[in-house]
């Protein structure tokens, strides 16, 4: 792939029923946002089409059949599909999570084919998308499948970074799944993304706890006592800098997160409620830890303002340019860890 083409941005439709298309197109009405990259949206020209006459949304676009083939300066369509889908806004349809699906499958197929350098998909419906040939419960499980990796659910500012031991686990089940081998494995991640996705050579790392006031020596649950304690301990005489586990309720309201590049969260609603508080509408969910980069915006299909025109696509936008920052960033580090060696002729 030639160096001096733009950045090619792969990107999935989402839920037609809900506000993924409107965010995609209302981000590349502007015309600027073609000087950045080149989108590559998974769907059809008809789907488009009707989408854009429905929300009033001004955009150009030019139909390919193959990722391969886009052109630099324009908004890109692969026909992954010929049919036309029935599109009912702020419906939960079963047709509706089938081409969500289309779109996804045909978009990482062609993230792994490298004609598409980085993925970034519009929000799908976690329900709608079951099938038999596809039982995943979001993007990131089924990305962990297809891309190699530890698969890590990162959710990102530039100032804050919350990632999560377990990502979309019931609650109840949450503290079972939590053990010292899960917890290594994240912190290896998130501190091997901070460096090479987001440029920190030594990252900060805290975790917090898994129960109330992190057990309470034991008082309240013994998992942070008998896990999660030992664990970071053994990691910090080992040089990571990674410290915890500390108490929930407390840890972002006193701001003790600034004074960390990342926190590690036990489970989804820890770690995502206190993000989205602080952030919500400029946030980004980044998957981290796998061999390609994927984001995505940090909220949901909004199925009730789905065709009215109000979405507002800040979240889609922002996920679009870290998606490229990142894709950068890896480049760069990547160059700068290189052997040395071998860029030498060897002396004779």
């Amino acid at each position: 792939m030639q160096e001096s083409r733009k950045i090619r941005v792969g990107i999935s439709i989402g839920d037609l029923n809900g506000i993924g298309c409107e965010i995609i197109l209302k981000t590349f009405e502007d015309p600027r946002m073609l000087d950045f990259c080149t989108p590559i949206i998974f769907a059809s020209n008809k789907t488009i089409t009707h989408q854009k006459n429905e929300l009033g949304i001004a955009i150009n676009y030019n139909g390919v059949h193959d990722a391969g083939k886009a052109i630099d300066g324009k908004v890109n369509v692969v026909n992954v599909w010929k049919e036309i889908p029935k599109i009912e806004f702020g419906q939960e349809t079963e047709e509706g999570g089938a081409y969500a699906i289309k779109s996804l499958r045909a978009a990482v197929k062609a993230l792994k084919e490298d004609k598409v350098d980085v993925l970034v998909t519009a929000p799908i419906n976690k329900k709608n998308i079951q099938a038999e040939d596809f039982n995943f419960p979001g993007h990131t499980d089924y990305l962990a499948q297809e891309l190699e990796g530890e698969s890590l659910m990162f959710m990102i500012t530039d100032t804050l970074k919350v990632g999560l031991l377990t990502d979309h686990v019931a609650v109840k089940d949450a503290p079972a799944a939590i053990n010292a081998i899960l917890i290594r494995t994240k912190v290896r991640t998130i501190e091997k993304s901070l460096q090479m996705d987001f440029g920190i050579r030594r990252p900060k790392i805290a975790l917090l706890g898994i129960n109330p006031h992190s057990g309470d020596h034991g008082v309240i649950g013994k998992e942070d006592e008998e896990v999660m304690k030992p664990v970071i301990k053994e990691m910090s005489e080992a040089g990571h800098l990674v410290f915890g586990p500390y108490s929930a309720d407390s840890f972002f309201g006193s701001d003790a997160h600034k004074n960390f590049d990342a926190i590690l969260a036990a489970y989804h609603d820890q770690g995502l409620i206190p993000f989205k508080t602080l952030s919500f509408g400029n946030g980004v969910n980044f998957t981290a830890g796998l061999s390609k980069v994927r984001t995505s915006p940090d909220h949901g299909t909004a199925y009730e303002i789905a065709g009215k025109g109000k979405a507002d696509h800040n979240s889609f936008k922002e996920a679009l340019f870290k998606a490229i920052q990142i894709y950068r960033n890896r480049k760069e580090y990547l160059k700068l860890t290189e052997n040395p060696l071998r860029q030498q002729k060897v002396r004779r």
